[in-house]
């Protein structure tokens, strides 16, 4: 199993030095891959109806992925560069196909491409798609990224998609693998079917219990369990022996990545941040 890095958005600042030494580290320590979450706005929570119930706000900083990992794929060689998740269906399909693919295309065939469906609706509205359909539209777009990396011309009609004898260039030079992640039994059936992997975002009980549902999911599609990729996240609030025993537990029900969360944690500088690889590093190695 291997283990890696959410990189600290909200408390790691906008240094690009800074941002560069933290992924070095991580690299150069081992990790084997850097997971980032994805908002484009963030919104007031007041006087909204309906409510967001989500974490973040409009004080919550997110640096956008994609042009992350253009930055990361230059500072490093080795470790993978995971979207933790992208949410996929306030975004235009063909527009992420192009940035996954040049992502994939710079750092080597590094990207692994988690989506989700998100809980802002106002974001949504603000980049002007329907927050109703964002289920059945995250499986269209899905099965258009597919063909879009797959094909150099294509012709497609979907539901919400038309693409008439258009493709990209460059292709990157494979299939890049597209994660699920969510919190919820409609998203585990939805990985099931169509999805790579899964990523689990919230805490050990629920997450084992969540991987239970997705193997029965599994088998009812006819799907090999051992081909489909399972990640966790590991809290750094939780100390080192809960660290270790979180690891040791993830290790045995069968997941494939685990991450190290210090985002929340309550630093105040970037350095605690760079420190905090090392000491979750030794601890559980």
């Amino acid at each position: 199993m291997k283990i890696g890095a959410v990189f600290p958005h909200l408390e790691i600042g906008s240094d690009a030095v800074v941002l560069r030494d933290w992924a070095q580290t991580a690299e150069e320590l081992g990790y084997s891959h850097i997971l980032a979450y994805d908002h484009v706005l963030g919104a007031e929570h007041a006087n909204r109806e309906p409510k967001l119930r989500g974490p973040y706000t409009e004080e919550s900083e997110f640096h956008e992925p994609f042009v992350l990992f253009g930055y990361f794929a230059a500072c490093t060689s080795r470790v993978e560069l995971v979207t933790g998740v992208i949410i996929l269906p306030q975004r235009q399909t063909a527009l992420v196909a192009k940035q996954a693919a040049e992502v994939d295309i710079l750092s080597g065939g590094r990207l692994r491409l988690g989506v989700g469906t998100g809980w802002n609706w106002v974001e949504y509205d603000s980049l002007g798609e329907d927050y109703a359909t964002r289920g059945p539209r995250q499986e269209e777009q899905i099965e258009l990224l597919r063909k879009l990396w797959a094909e150099p011309v294509i012709d497609y009609t979907g539901e919400w998609h038309r693409v008439e004898r258009a493709g990209l260039k460059p292709l990157p030079g494979r299939q890049i693998p597209i994660w699920l992640g969510g919190f919820n039994p409609v998203a585990f059936r939805r990985a099931a079917r169509i999805g790579d992997g899964f990523i689990f975002g919230g805490g050990i009980a629920d997450g084992l219990a969540g991987l239970e549902q997705i193997r029965g999911h599994l088998e009812t599609e006819g799907r090999d369990p051992g081909s489909f990729g399972i990640e966790a996240m590991i809290n750094w609030q939780d100390g080192p022996e809960q660290w270790s025993a979180n690891v040791d537990a993830w290790r045995s029900a069968g997941a494939d990545y685990v991450s190290m969360r210090a985002m929340g944690a309550g630093f105040e500088t970037p350095q605690d941040h760079i420190d905090a690889l090392r000491t979750f590093w030794e601890a559980v190695n």
